[in-house]
């Protein structure tokens, strides 16, 4: 897409998604980071089925660590790597306590030395919790961000540096919502809804599907 273009695009997203937010469950930037770890491989939904009595019983560090591992796991075992997830949760919770205070740190640097903590990961806490302009790229951003030609790359550092040059300043923090859900519900991976898609003028996607046809059944009378 040429610069104009991208403009136009990620403004018919914003249209379509006028109050895009993460779908995560969270009252705090603690609460966001612990569900954010608990997403990776896991659908949010599946996540905010488990955080309610995960945060009623451990809504700051000092508590999750009580916890423990075993208490920690027993409350999110329904969803997927939760062993090795309790485990991180209990341990970022660790590091918070003896390095920061309790608090969540505001800095990427700080944010990806926790245990569970990756880059997505930190800019998703960082976007959201810090109104820091990033652009975290997961698999529905990255392959959203390829197909249509909004930023290309083969990997998730590449599309993401593509994403950060190429999104106008003013639209890179709340492009982070349009993006995922536009990835998450339209341009699904293996049957894109071009159809409804809010965007597809300046979209590079070369086999853009067309609405569904619907036929009537042969036994109705049209009258």
């Amino acid at each position: 897409m040429k610069p104009e273009e991208v403009r136009l695009f990620l403004a018919d997203l914003a249209k379509a998604w006028p109050n895009a937010e993460t779908e995560l469950l969270y009252s705090d930037p603690f609460s966001l980071l612990v569900a954010v770890v608990l997403s990776a491989q896991a659908t949010d939904a599946s996540v905010n089925r488990v955080t309610p009595a995960l945060f009623a019983k451990a809504p700051n560090p000092a508590a999750m660590v009580q916890l423990g591992d075993e208490g920690v796991g027993a409350l999110i075992r329904t969803i997927g790597l939760w062993r090795n997830k309790a485990k991180n949760v209990v341990e970022l919770s660790r590091q918070l306590l003896a390095r920061h205070n309790g608090a969540v740190p505001g800095t990427r640097a700080e944010l990806e030395s926790l245990a569970g903590v990756g880059r997505k990961t930190a800019n998703v806490v960082l976007n959201v919790a810090f109104n820091q302009p990033t652009v975290p790229v997961d698999t529905h951003v990255f392959r959203l961000a390829n197909r249509t030609g909004l930023g290309r790359g083969k990997t998730v550092e590449a599309v993401e540096a593509a994403l950060e040059r190429r999104i106008p300043t003013d639209m890179i923090r709340d492009s982070h919502h349009w993006l995922i859900l536009q990835g998450r519900y339209v341009c699904k991976a293996r049957k894109p809804e071009c159809w409804r898609c809010a965007a597809t003028t300046p979209c590079l996607f070369p086999a853009k599907t067309e609405r569904p046809v619907i036929k009537p059944p042969k036994n109705l009378t049209l009258v």
